[in-house]
């Protein structure tokens, strides 16, 4: 780690899953990731830390409805929207969460709130509690295409596994094959990492399921690497994929060494996932075996996204 100034760094994303439908659908996705990207960079450039960076482009990301977290969350098997959300500040090494929440705004904001709890991972009916102790107000994310969607499948008894991974039926191909949440990862002028992610869920899952996001499995940061995960949430609780590329880094790996060994492991058991990450240097890196990632980063000098990136390499990454 560092105590020198830096060029700050920061990467987003908003899901992984199966192609977008058309250019039109990459453009839309495009125009919403880079205008997260523009207002969250221009606060590090003004010297916000880390883990105020990540907070304020998890709510940007959340009140977007084309992404599945926040408003345009999906609605589970019983109609209803639970959300969990985790942030993880790499300084202090703290991880705070919540997990199936629902009628609030950004649930990100609530496991910022758990950041100076000696609690700091709350459930469903501890969720609940802290939104009242906080006197958050009540807010409903339900979007007219949920509904639609899950209205749909109740009449199909239900039998896509999934819901899509953007809220835009014209920019989905295969709604069961989408896999949607959000994340931030930034590194500051200081050198500190921290990283945020949120999602609402698969969709039409078992009530009380819990998602990988508000977990180290698909959230984790210290001082060397930070990463936010995408994609099935299982797969990436089987690989516990945020942590153990953090733990890679750590042990003297390379970011970029770090995700294509971890990425390797994921595609030979057949795992379906995508990560964001940053390390100290400033590195920023990618991976996917998924078909695509809806990631964009800034590298401080301009801006670039993994929206069209198909090809056969599981990682990607520029410094």
């Amino acid at each position: 780690m560092t105590t020198q100034k830096v060029q700050p760094k920061l990467i987003i994303h908003g899901g992984a899953g199966s192609s977008l439908k058309s250019k039109g659908g990459v453009e839309i996705v495009r125009k919403s990731l880079y205008k997260v990207l523009e207002e969250v960079y221009a606060l590090l450039l003004a010297g916000e830390s880390a883990r105020a960076a990540v907070v304020r482009g998890c709510h940007l990301l959340e009140d977007d409805p084309r992404f599945n977290a926040g408003t345009g969350s999906v609605l589970q098997s019983d109609g209803q929207i639970r959300m969990s959300a985790s942030l993880m500040d790499g300084i202090t090494q703290r991880f705070s969460g919540t997990i199936n929440v629902s009628r609030v705004q950004h649930p990100i904001a609530l496991a910022e709130a758990l950041q100076s709890s000696p609690d700091r991972v709350l459930s469903d009916f501890g969720s609940a509690e802290l939104v009242r102790e906080l006197q958050v107000p009540i807010y409903n994310p339900l979007t007219d295409i949920r509904l639609q969607e899950w209205m749909q499948e109740r009449d199909d008894n239900f039998n896509k596994e999934m819901a899509g991974v953007v809220a835009e039926k014209e920019l989905v191909t295969d709604s069961s094959a989408g896999r949607g949440t959000i994340g931030v990862v930034a590194l500051d002028s200081h050198g500190r990492l921290a990283a945020g992610t949120s999602t609402g869920g698969k969709g039409f899952e078992r009530i009380g399921r819990v998602s990988d996001s508000a977990m180290p499995a698909g959230n984790y940061a210290n001082g060397y690497a930070g990463i936010s995960c995408t994609g099935i949430g299982e797969d990436i609780i089987d690989e516990c994929l945020a942590a153990r590329i953090v733990v890679r880094v750590t042990d003297g790996m390379s970011l970029a060494a770090a995700m294509n060994r971890s990425f390797t492991e994921s595609r030979d058991r057949k795992r379906d996932l995508g990560a964001i990450g940053l390390d100290a240097m400033g590195v920023i890196a990618w991976g996917k075996t998924s078909e695509v990632l809806l990631a964009a980063y800034h590298t401080g000098e301009q801006m670039g996204d993994t929206l069209e990136w198909t090809g056969d390499e599981l990682t990607g990454f520029v410094c």
